[in-house]
């Protein structure tokens, strides 16, 4: 890992920005490692605000249950940069990434290039080399000009929910502008499949976005949908309806992104995938860092016995609409602490208003082992700016003590950045 984190330091260096939006150098850099990416056999991209995460692992639990061998690359990665190389079967161990990342670089020659691209590189040259029968790729910022945005084939594009993010990209900062980043450049001669939207406004605006696409389009609402059960939910679509147990991830939202992978193998009938394969996966799948309860571990010595912890990655406007209507389900008996931490670059305002008079107080932290953190003292002042009750703590661990000490029985939610879940389950 030592040797990982400083090649991944030296990745760093190669650009003097994290994110320059355009395609050529890692164009050119594919090319020098004989364009890997045109090899991947049945590719499945993801683009969208929030929810990537979960569909990407929904899909993959369907299609191993159903015993097919998949490739995928996520970011960002939770606990540890592995986690975002995962190759038939398994996540990418030390030694292979060391190799694969060294490789890369010997290629690269120094040359410009920003972190996100030389990473994305490294996923396509090593899916090239590993015999899998779909290749799953999440999308980096919006896609349009993305480093995941190098293909010239593929089975399936999925919209996940669109929301407002990384404005600090935009020219004008509005929704359009990120519905036309993300949607405007996805592949012909495919298949689109766009997920529950938060509004009709946005799902009107993505199909006027991909109208002249030629890929055949299914959409929630109109070609699929879901209705809750009293022990799961029931997946319908043209073909009927499907009646499936709960998944093993919380929050309502999660249903809306577990029907649009559902739809999407449903569509791709070329996978033999049934009904029994669909509920084993939706048992098994694992989303860290999405409202993730923290049941033992270390961090539990700082609390008390009652004090459930739960963890969260949230740190957009539409995050903390489904973070709110998640909070709302909770025991109304127990007061709702909120540990917060988040990057600086984030709309810090509107994410914190959406819970006001939901919570006992806020306590403002910086993020451990980041760079670009908005200070506890700033976020604190934005908190209280709005509203509600707050304070600031010098240390995640702190921040339980103080919130233990102040009420045995509290519900502690941790949110606001996934790099700060990444935190919280390291000390954990």
């Amino acid at each position: 890992q030592m040797k990982i984190k400083k090649i991944l330091k030296k990745f760093l260096g190669l650009h003097p920005k994290s994110i320059d939006l355009s395609l050529y150098r890692i164009q050119r850099l594919l090319k020098s490692l004989n364009n890997p990416e045109k090899k991947l056999q049945n590719c499945i991209q993801v683009v969208g605000t929030n929810g990537k995460f979960s569909i990407c692992s929904t899909l993959r639990e369907i299609y191993e249950t159903a015993g097919y061998k998949v490739n995928m690359h996520i970011s960002p990665s939770v606990r540890k940069f592995n986690e975002r190389y995962y190759f038939s079967g398994e996540q990418i161990n030390d030694d292979r990434l060391y190799k694969l990342l060294s490789e890369v670089e010997k290629v690269n020659k120094g040359q410009l290039i920003t972190f996100h691209e030389i990473v994305t590189a490294a996923f396509f040259l090593e899916a090239a080399r590993t015999k899998a029968h779909l290749n799953i790729v999440e999308a980096g910022l919006f896609f349009r000009l993305d480093a995941s945005n190098v293909l010239n084939k593929n089975i399936a594009s999925i919209i996940s929910p669109i929301g407002m993010d990384h404005k600090d990209f935009l020219k004008e900062g509005t929704i359009d502008e990120i519905i036309f980043e993300k949607c405007s450049k996805l592949l012909n001669g495919s298949k689109i499949i766009v997920s529950e939207q938060t509004s009709l406004e946005i799902l009107n605006k993505i199909n006027k976005t991909i109208q002249s696409n030629t890929s055949k389009k299914i959409i929630s609402g109109k070609d699929f949908k879901y209705e809750k059960t009293l022990n799961g939910f029931n997946f319908i679509d043209n073909s009927g309806s499907l009646s499936l147990p709960k998944p093993n991830l919380s929050g309502d939202y999660q249903y809306g992104n577990i029907s649009t992978a559902i739809a999407t193998v449903k569509e791709l009938d070329q996978f033999k995938v049934n009904q029994s394969h669909i509920i084993t996966a939706l048992s098994k799948i694992k989303a860290e860092g999405r409202l993730q309860k923290i049941s033992n571990g270390k961090l539990r010595n700082y609390i008390s016995n009652n004090n459930e912890v739960i963890l969260d990655g949230g740190h957009n406007t539409l995050a903390a609409s489904v973070l709110t209507k998640y909070l709302d389900t909770l025991d109304k008996n127990k007061k709702i602490y909120m540990i917060l931490g988040m990057m600086a670059n984030k709309d810090h305002a509107e994410f914190i208003s959406q819970f006001k008079n939901k919570l006992s107080l806020i306590i403002a932290v910086d993020i451990p082992n980041q760079e670009n953190f908005i200070k506890k003292e700033k976020l604190n002042q934005i908190i209280k700016t709005i509203g509600i009750k707050s304070k600031t703590e010098s240390s995640i661990q702190s921040s339980l003590q103080f919130i233990a000490k102040e009420d045995e029985n509290a519900i502690i939610f941790i949110c606001g950045s996934l790099y700060l879940c990444g935190e919280v389950l390291n000390l954990n």
